[in-house]
């Protein structure tokens, strides 16, 4: 198996994907997807981007969200965060971190703050926290987060 930096320097960067493209890591045996029974119950710390980010920021925000999972940043939480999905899309790209369980306040809010910090957001940026749940049964621009950092 390739080494996670390994692979990283051989694949396509995400800011030159074309619009529809996603890449996602996931922890063994986890699929990208709601339904799988380990994301189920969970939901996404949700990073949007506007369309000029795609050229100044979106490669290193993946790059720093891959290593946050990588590094087990989240320290106690970090067996919460199932992984991270990125979306390039016309209208802006999309990061978001996924976690296990959406009712665990303090793992979500923790691994949020840790996130955004990593990310070097200013503490004026909001971000936001949605439950699959919520997701699966709103479309997306309507879904109300459940937490913000």
């Amino acid at each position: 198996m390739l080494a996670p930096g390994r692979l990283y320097s051989h694949i396509q960067l995400a800011s030159k994907l074309t619009s529809g493209c996603d890449y996602s890591l996931f922890k063994d045996g986890i699929e990208p997807m709601w339904e799988d029974n380990r994301n189920k119950r969970g939901g996404r710390w949700l990073i949007t981007l506007a369309k000029q980010q795609r050229h100044t920021e979106l490669d290193r925000f993946w790059l720093e969200t891959l290593l946050c999972l990588i590094g087990e940043t989240f320290g106690p939480y970090s067996e919460d965060v199932c992984g991270a999905v990125i979306n390039i899309r016309a209208k802006g790209d999309k990061i978001a971190v996924w976690t296990r369980e959406a009712e665990n306040r303090d793992g979500v809010t923790h691994i949020g703050r840790v996130y955004k910090e990593r990310l070097g957001l200013s503490h004026k940026v909001v971000i936001g926290y949605q439950a699959h749940a919520d997701t699966a049964t709103k479309s997306g621009s309507l879904t109300k987060n459940k937490f913000v950092v």
